[in-house]
């Protein structure tokens, strides 16, 4: 939520809000328990290093970036980059192949 949201909010309710979008331990705690479901079986896929990757790796999930979307595989394999996912691939097909690349540390 953009700070203007935030201050909006607090200044409403007079409390800080709630932020439970990715990568908020708030959202697995709730898969968890709603659907009776073990973190360690869930990878999280998406096309984003700082909110779908970090929330996997952030909540103990395994996590597979597509680079069919905003991250691109030279910013992946960037010096820069601190996210690391699980696993990579060129788009959300591969993950249905036998064999997907694995990101080495």
């Amino acid at each position: 939520m953009e700070v203007y949201g935030r201050c909006h909010i607090k200044g409403c309710k007079g409390q800080e809000p709630y932020v439970v979008g990715k990568p908020s331990l708030l959202m697995i705690e709730y898969l968890e328990s709603k659907y009776g479901v073990d973190r360690k079986r869930i990878c999280m896929v998406g096309d984003r290093l700082d909110t779908d990757v970090l929330f996997g790796t952030d909540n103990g999930l395994k996590s597979l970036l597509v680079l069919s979307g905003v991250t691109s595989e030279e910013k992946l394999l960037s010096p820069e980059n601190a996210i690391t996912p699980d696993y990579y691939a060129d788009d959300i097909n591969a993950f249905f192949a036998e064999e997907t690349a694995k990101v080495e540390a």
